[in-house]
């Protein structure tokens, strides 16, 4: 078992290195100068170079790429002797350390893993905007999954309980429907819908996040029902995909001799659905689950930036439209970090639940 936890932390971690590569090169070569948009467009050559060199966009791709894990790195090396501070110095002042060792005029230092400054935001960390903005997502993830979870599995019950039936054909074809259809469309149907034509009814906002300031902008307030349409959006998809394995695991289940023997000894149909059918039904269904609340962390941006909703998604659409790469390449990080932690643990828990997956 300990071979297999070490097996899946490592490959944990050769995944992360590759989506470290593959997104800072993928962001490196963006059109556009994020030098030039911190200067508001100004053409001064000098504070142009000056401004690039403070941000390390001076150096050739090869170069920054070894910064930039220099920099997620918490053992990294420096420049201990230059007096100028520079992009690689330790007087730069970028992060608290702790030297290790020293060579020549390098140190080796520990540290935590720095994600940067944000390019637009001056002297913001980008630790400390995702930190303001993913409790934002997560509540948002948790809220949809709850949601997508409570709904799918009640509605594959029924669908199961009157198979062949047009309330099962018809919860077969909504199901199809909402699994192909794409989260920002969905967003801005059930936007105009909810929010603008039922706005009477429903007495729901069209764009709004978790706290609002008042009109006298005296202070925030929790304002839940701000919550109710991107959940929405964000759960239709698993809900779908929750009601039809709902559906056919129980219809699986249903068709098994042991089903029978409790029919057989006199059982009810509710004890035999509840207690025996429905227990084993919801395997498949838990594993899916798992698997979606992972992945709704990085499909909550096009959700949150329709809604308004203040999180880590529509910071990052937001650091996209103004090249702020820090904050778009260590939001992405964040989000990858935080998927193989949850499958790492996802698949540790099959291994100790499942012998055969120990086994295997």
């Amino acid at each position: 078992m300990i071979h297999y936890i070490i097996n899946k932390i490592f490959y944990g971690f050769l995944t992360l290195f590759g989506v470290v590569t593959v997104v800072f090169l993928l962001f490196t070569v963006l059109p556009g100068d994020p030098a030039r948009m911190m200067l508001d467009q100004k053409e001064d050559p000098e504070q142009l170079a000056q401004m690039r060199k403070n941000i390390g966009l001076d150096q050739p791709v090869w170069k920054q790429y070894l910064y930039y894990l220099n920099d997620l790195s918490p053992i990294s090396f420096h420049d201990d002797q230059t007096k100028e501070s520079t992009y690689t110095s330790l007087s730069s002042g970028k992060y608290e350390y702790h030297k290790i060792a020293s060579f020549g005029q390098n140190a080796m230092v520990i540290k935590k893993p720095f994600l940067r400054t944000s390019f637009q935001k001056q002297g913001k960390s980008v630790a400390t905007i995702i930190a303001e903005t993913l409790p934002n997502t997560i509540v948002l993830a948790v809220a949809a999954i709850v949601l997508a979870t409570i709904i799918g599995i009640a509605l594959g019950i029924i669908s199961a309980l009157v198979k062949d039936s047009w309330i099962d054909r018809s919860l077969l074809v909504i199901t199809s429907f909402g699994m192909s259809i794409p989260s920002f469309f969905s967003a801005i149907i059930i936007a105009y819908i909810f929010a603008f034509l039922l706005h009477e009814v429903t007495h729901l906002n069209m764009i709004g996040s978790l706290y609002e300031v008042d009109d006298l902008g005296e202070g925030k307030h929790l304002t839940l029902k701000n919550l109710i349409l991107p959940a929405l959006t964000l759960g239709s998809r698993p809900l779908a995909v929750f009601t039809q394995l709902t559906r056919n695991s129980l219809l699986e289940v249903l068709s098994q001799d042991y089903i029978r023997t409790a029919y057989a000894k006199g059982l009810s149909k509710k004890t035999v659905i509840l207690k025996h059918a429905l227990r084993n039904a919801l395997n498949p269904v838990i594993t899916a689950i798992s698997g979606w609340f992972a992945s709704m962390l990085a499909g909550a941006v096009f959700v949150e930036f329709i809604f308004g909703w203040n999180g880590l998604g529509k910071e990052i659409v937001n650091a996209l439209n103004t090249l702020d790469l820090p904050i778009v390449m260590g939001s992405v990080l964040v989000i990858a970090v935080m998927f193989i932690v949850i499958n790492i643990i996802i698949d540790i828990l099959y291994g100790v639940l499942d012998p055969r997956v120990r086994i295997k």
